[in-house]
């Protein structure tokens, strides 16, 4: 049964939907979207909450329920001067050189949800409830910062930058979904890690704050989680509030509490919960808590896709980062990518290009949609209504699936403990083989 629960309990209290009929919740969903953000759950946690000096970072990213998220991988470019990059709704100054990136994005957007680079930065965003109404005005989306972000930071530090000085020229703003019926827009939160910090960058159209994480555990949801320990800031933020009449310089600056909505919880970040020597394994089954909300699956808002990062402590190991490509965490497996050179394209795992007919670059945008999903997105539709409708069967298949999950996780164990680079010829087809054999099981 889905919970009508919109939220992460363990980290904010979020909205409640009213309860209401099939027919009167598919009349309505158009408004209710407009007000709900999708309410993902990220988290990162540092040694000594890791075994082995790990950093483990992981996402569940909720999205409207019919959406497909796709796994692309792009190699590092260089580009020329006076290159120009066409993100979801605008175009952009390119730079000289982009890095590598590996993301889980909505099939429609050109940025991501989640995703990590050729050196170890994993980047996640997540739409925020605010006292400031987000700008319908076509700009930079959130997700378009994740991918920027990637592409031009070889640190958190560097990402973190890259976003903030691309929020001050370009904005925020635009359709968060493919829906034509209404403009639905928020402002953008975001989780910037690497080997050795995080960044909390939470955003209010061009300001921002950000806080720096070194240690423990630090899980949001969509409410703002900054307070009054703050690293950095845009320089005119404070006057900002001032003008509003939200804050005055006699008081301690509170930014999750100057810029909330009234009688708004903060998210918890970092948590007091923290967990003692979290795993690979036990990050996964984190993002599978469908009791705690963490795993959303509502009659709007499901979890989509979803992704755990583990950055070794040495400079010299690999990284491995687990994709689903698929939604439901506890009904999909968890798939290992590393970052070498001549990785394998992953089409089986990447959605139809309908090109300049695109229902999203035709003006104006989203009248129609068009089918996204990929052969792995339908593969694993067939085994969750196998799931779903046998009971022997299913929860055979069920077990079968996180067999071969357990294996390849197994199989990254040593590659994370290493001190050496791993050869790039056994895994340059990694994610590529687990993704066939992934559709070549359900078939």
């Amino acid at each position: 049964m889905r919970s009508p629960a919109l939220g992460c309990r363990h980290v904010v209290q979020c909205q409640l939907l009213p309860r209401a009929t099939a027919r009167q919740a598919r009349s309505e969903a158009a408004a209710v979207r407009m007000a709900v953000a999708p309410p993902s759950f990220t988290f990162v946690f540092f040694p000594p909450a890791t075994e082995q000096g790990q950093v483990i970072f992981g996402k569940n990213s909720a999205r409207p329920r019919d959406e497909v998220q796709e796994v692309v991988y792009f190699p590092s470019v260089d580009h020329s001067p006076g290159s120009k990059t066409e993100c979801t709704y605008i175009v952009i100054d390119q730079v000289k050189r982009t890095n590598a990136v590996v993301l889980s994005r909505p099939a429609w957007l050109w940025g991501a949800e989640m995703g990590a680079n050729e050196h170890g930065v994993c980047i996640a965003n997540g739409a925020v409830y605010t006292r400031v109404p987000a700008g319908r005005t076509e700009a930079l989306l959130g997700m378009d910062y994740v991918r920027l972000g990637l592409e031009r930071g070889s640190t958190a530090k560097e990402a973190l930058d890259t976003i903030t000085s691309l929020l001050e020229k370009h904005g925020q703003g635009g359709n968060y979904y493919e829906d034509g019926s209404a403009c639905h827009s928020f402002q953008s939160s975001f989780l910037i890690v690497d080997r050795t910090e995080a960044w909390v960058l939470e955003t209010i159209e061009k300001y921002w704050v950000a806080k720096r994480i070194t240690e423990g555990v630090v899980k949001l949801c969509n409410k703002l989680s900054i307070t009054t320990h703050i690293d950095a800031e845009h320089p005119n933020l404070r006057k900002y509030a001032q003008d509003q009449g939200w804050w005055n310089d006699v008081q301690e600056f509170d930014f999750s509490k100057v810029f909330s909505l009234p009688n708004e919880e903060v998210a918890l970040s970092p948590c007091s919960n923290q967990i003692g020597n979290i795993t690979p394994q036990a990050a996964i089954e984190l993002l599978r808590d469908r009791e705690s909300g963490v795993l959303v699956d509502s009659d709007f808002f499901l979890t989509t896709a979803s992704m755990v990062s583990v950055l070794p402590e040495s400079n010299s190991s690999s990284c491995v980062y687990f994709f689903t490509a698929t939604p439901d965490p506890s009904r999909s497996i968890f798939k290992p990518f590393i970052f070498v050179e001549d990785v394998k394209l992953v089409s089986k795992a990447q959605s139809p290009s309908y090109g300049n007919e695109d229902p999203v670059k035709t003006e104006p945008r989203f009248q129609s949609q068009v089918d996204r999903r990929h052969e792995l997105y339908k593969a694993h539709e067939w085994a969750l209504q196998v799931i779903d409708s046998e009971e022997d069967h299913g929860q055979k298949l069920k077990e079968t699936m996180l067999d071969l999950e357990k294996q390849g996780l197994e199989a990254m164990e040593d590659i994370l403990a290493s001190k050496e680079p791993v050869d790039p010829a056994e895994v340059a087809d990694l994610f590529y083989d687990c993704v066939d054999t992934e559709i070549k099981f359900y078939k």
